[in-house]
């Protein structure tokens, strides 16, 4: 695959869409690819997040325990794993496995913001983007809420 195909890909992601195609170019080139083996941990639920992953190659299960009950997903490439990662530390939510022999491109955080200090412009889509995100789930969480409420004045 050639760098070109490389940003082609990177710009399906709906994150890196609204990147300029000079900042797409920077990480695409500077972004530090990981080989996997089948049954590789990539990270594991509760670790503390250095930056995001995105897969080129493989698949990789995400699984997160919630109320003694697993929840796996199975991601496919080019999916970006751990978008919230490259802009603050956190901790994993889930734990990423690989189910097969995989490739990442490992985005560390001082990478991303390195990108968006040197390309204002992608710095302002990448704000409206998260902050349209953040608008969205708290939309989600207020219809919940409210779903929830007319459920339990139902019940009396």
């Amino acid at each position: 695959m050639t760098l070109d195909d490389d940003i082609d890909n990177l710009a399906r992601i709906p994150l890196f869409s609204i990147f300029e195609p000079n900042a797409l170019r920077m990480l695409a080139l500077s972004a530090e690819t990981r080989l996997l083996r089948a049954g590789d941990v990539l990270f594991r639920r509760g670790e503390i997040s250095d930056g995001g992953y995105v897969l080129t190659v493989g698949s990789i299960e995400l699984t997160a325990a919630n109320d003694g009950h697993p929840q796996s997903k199975i991601v496919r490439p080019w999916t970006l794993i751990g978008e919230t990662a490259l802009l603050a530390p956190s901790t994993r939510p889930a734990g990423a496995i690989a189910q097969e022999p995989a490739t990442v491109l490992k985005i560390l955080r001082p990478l991303f913001h390195l990108i968006l200090e040197q390309h204002p412009a992608t710095a302002a889509r990448v704000r409206d983007f998260f902050r349209c995100r953040l608008l969205d789930f708290i939309h989600d969480i207020g219809a919940e809420a409210s779903a929830t409420d007319s459920d339990v004045g139902r019940l009396r």
